[in-house]
């Protein structure tokens, strides 16, 4: 990949990203934690790793006004189309691309198969991870209208992964075991020092919310004994 064709995917991956979770940032940031781990990985074709971050989320759009779309799907085929009749790249090339494209989602049926998709995978995943992780699950959350969290009819706070949609829910179906998923040895490695801050901020924030609630109950219902309007 010379320095031409890298400016013409950043710029029509530009063009795409609207979603304020899933923005330019977080595509640099999937691109040069790919770059990263394929410079680990001596087998592995740079080029088409570049290539494949810098374009997993140029569906993302297309998602957006119908959800019944897959992201990855829909820009699988933008990314191939883009690359062939813009770039002049050959179907190999620009279908290996595709592939990677195709399998970079974490709820898939898809499981990434060469070396380069798995790259691709670990990199998106990784930015589900740590601190960034966090904010970008809130962050989401918040677009979709998701709460932090959800009582149960005692009032207490549900947490696991079979409970309605809230940023505890997602954490334990989805960020808590992130690590355990990953293909590459690199990956694996930035998600064990991540993981730690992460599980930290979950942990102040479930002991935040249950102490408030603990605490607040007993209040209200002093006060209400003593006003009379029980």
């Amino acid at each position: 990949m010379d320095r031409a064709e890298f400016q013409a995917i950043e710029g029509y991956m530009l063009q795409q990203m609207a979603d304020m979770a899933h923005d330019a940032q977080h595509v640099y940031r999937v691109f040069y934690t790919a770059l990263d781990i394929a410079g680990r990985e001596t087998e592995a074709r740079r080029d088409i790793v570049a290539a494949a971050a810098l374009l997993h989320d140029v569906g993302r759009a297309a998602q957006a006004r119908d959800p019944a779309l897959c992201h990855a799907q829909v820009g699988a085929e933008m990314a191939y189309r883009f690359l062939t009749r813009e770039l002049g790249w050959d179907e190999g090339r620009a279908g290996h691309v595709r592939a990677c494209v195709l399998t970079h989602r974490f709820r898939s049926d898809r499981p990434p198969e060469s070396l380069e998709a798995k790259i691709v995978f670990d990199a998106d995943k990784l930015d589900v991870t740590g601190a960034i992780g966090v904010a970008r699950t809130l962050m989401y959350g918040g677009q979709v209208g998701q709460g932090l969290y959800r009582l149960d009819q005692d009032g207490r706070v549900l947490t696991e992964a079979e409970t309605a949609p809230s940023f505890f829910r997602e954490y334990n179906f989805k960020l808590r075991g992130i690590a355990g998923g990953l293909y590459t040895r690199r990956a694996r490695e930035l998600a064990r020092g991540r993981q730690k801050a992460a599980d930290a901020f979950y942990d102040a924030l479930l002991e935040e919310v249950t102490g408030c609630l603990e605490r607040g109950r007993p209040a209200l219902d002093g006060l209400l004994r003593e006003t009379g309007d029980f």
